[in-house]
């Protein structure tokens, strides 16, 4: 094999691998910190510069009516012929409109300059930017956004040996950014397990490189080398200091995680589980056990600390009112149009506190999220459910409509709850969380239905919305939730249909279990949102 044969094959190599990030804090101190902070800012400005040009290409783009009736054609032909046709052409445009990475990168070259910003950082700007005008032209992108002021933008370097160079040095991990050289804060045995094992692999990188190259070419196997691919600092402000986070990127699967005697941290289980994700609730059946809890919640401070939040927006709402009255139009609304604004110290102070606990929630979200989902792992390896629709719920109604009684109909949807519930993410974080260890995810498709069948009637029965708890045919009633994770878990995984033999012979078993789940949350006084299990005061 010659040397350019050996390196394409490395190339195809590290794009079939797995990767994933481990995030440690570093230990740069605060004068650095506001150092790196100043760059973030530069890095801001200039991608906000980036975004003005490429939003106008753009828009200049979408105006033309042959893009658009081009786009139409494409979207509705179905012979793959002429999609062909119609894509050249789109792309034809584009070019000519200059919409195309090579304009992106080229005109982040001068722009770069001006904010001094290193070449590797502009390059790895100008690639975020383009995957917002890439996800406008072939995804449900609209518009290309604009960073604010205040946004800590993360520095990222997309080489391994350019921007931030991560090197081995006495048995050590440490990193450098500019002049600035920094180490690593562990503060936990899997961080150490992992910088142990990209450490192995920075002791000799073209002998790993060689055998895991062999193993590809030979069997097709993708082994776990822990090459560290590109790093990136991310700034955070927290309780007034600035700390700033190392988010390594590591070719391979993430090593597991193991408790202080040895034994594995979480369990992987084997079996079907049919979960039914709400807007604010979760409920699963497996062969184990049943439940029906509240998303992104540990324990019963998170709804405390929503309600908080709320307290001290409007406070901050009520401060902003009083001190910029001149903005606001006599019914209350904002006027339009340039504005100035000015804000007190009580708003200042008010708003640190709400960013701080803004951040304290979304950490907790995210810690509960994760326990979840581990959570559920330990229950099966087959998980089932319908398709992700939080985007859909959180958008509000556009037709006005009247009631019986006259009175306008709310637009109002799910948005609050989807923000602070997160069911999306969680669903997301199960799905990464099942394929990547060796389990199987499913939805299934829309017209499954899951929460209008009744398998004792062999029909579909629509309820309405706020019909928590109802009656089977045969006069059995359930939690509209669980019921419909049943019946995601008695679903056929050839056929992705509902299996009605295997409702009836699990039917009763799995009953059982319901009913002991309520007790359990009546007699603890577990406040599950929009259940309809009504708690004894």
């Amino acid at each position: 094999m010659t040397d350019k044969e050996y390196k394409d094959a490395l190339k195809k190599l590290h794009k079939a691998t797995h990767r994933h990030i481990l995030v440690v804090e570093t230990n740069i101190p605060q004068d650095k910190a506001r150092q790196i902070l100043s760059l973030s800012d530069k890095v801001r400005k200039a991608g906000n510069e980036l975004v003005a040009v490429m939003r106008n290409k753009y828009t200049q783009l979408c105006r033309t009516k042959r893009y658009r009736k081009l786009l139409l054609l494409y979207g509705k032909e179905k012979d793959e012929t002429k999609r062909k046709k119609y894509g050249t052409q789109l792309k034809a445009m584009q070019k000519q409109y200059d919409v195309t990475w090579d304009f992106c990168r080229t005109t982040m070259i001068p722009i770069g300059k001006k904010y001094s910003v290193d070449a590797i950082f502009a390059l790895t700007k100008a690639e975020d930017v383009w995957t917002g005008i890439e996800k406008c032209l072939y995804r449900n992108g609209r518009t290309l956004h604009f960073s604010k002021y205040g946004d800590f933008p993360c520095i990222r370097a997309k080489q391994t040996n350019r921007g931030i160079p991560i090197s081995r040095k006495d048995d050590r991990l440490v990193g450098k950014i500019g002049k600035t050289k920094f180490g690593l804060k562990i503060k936990d045995d899997f961080q150490q397990e992992e910088i142990n094992a990209v450490m192995n692999y920075l002791r000799q990188p073209e002998v790993e490189d060689m055998y895991a190259l062999k193993d590809y070419l030979d069997e097709g196997k993708l082994t776990d080398t822990f090459r560290p691919c590109y790093a990136t600092l991310v700034l955070r402000e927290i309780r007034g200091k600035y700390r700033v986070f190392l988010h390594l990127c590591i070719e391979g699967r993430a090593l597991p995680k193991h408790r202080k005697d040895g034994k594995p941290r979480h369990k992987l289980g084997n079996g079907i589980i049919g979960a039914d994700i709400g807007t604010q609730t979760v409920a699963y059946t497996s062969r184990i056990k049943v439940g029906l809890k509240n998303l992104a919640e540990r324990g019963q401070s998170i709804q405390k600390s929503e309600r908080q939040e709320r307290l001290l927006y409007r406070a901050m709402d009520r401060s902003r009112r009083a001190m910029n009255p001149q903005n606001y139009n006599p019914d209350g609304t904002i006027k339009k149009g340039p504005k100035k604004w000015n804000y007190s110290k009580r708003y200042k102070r008010l708003r640190y506190r709400h960013a701080n606990l803004c951040r304290k929630n979304a950490i907790n979200r995210k810690l509960a999220i994760h326990e979840d989902a581990n959570n559920l792992r330990g229950l099966g390896n087959i998980f089932i459910t319908e398709p992700k629709n939080a985007a859909k719920l959180m958008r509000r109604a556009k037709e006005t409509t009247v009631n019986k009684k006259g009175k306008f109909n709310r637009k109002k949807r799910f948005g609050k709850s989807i923000r602070n519930r997160c069911p999306g993410t969680f669903q997301s974080v199960v799905q990464q969380k099942f394929e990547s260890t060796g389990g199987l995810y499913i939805e299934v498709p829309i017209t499954y239905r899951a929460s209008q069948y009744d398998h004792t009637a062999d029909d579909y029965i629509k309820k309405k919305l706020s019909q928590r708890m109802f009656n089977l045919t045969d006069g059995t009633r359930v939690q509209r939730d669980w019921y419909s994770s049943f019946l995601l878990y008695c679903c056929d995984r050839h056929t992705l249909n509902i299996d009605k033999f295997r409702c009836r012979h699990e039917f009763s078993e799995c009953l059982e279990k319901e009913k002991a789940m309520i007790a359990w949350i009546k007699a603890n006084k577990i406040k599950v949102l929009n259940s309809g299990i009504k708690i004894a005061a």
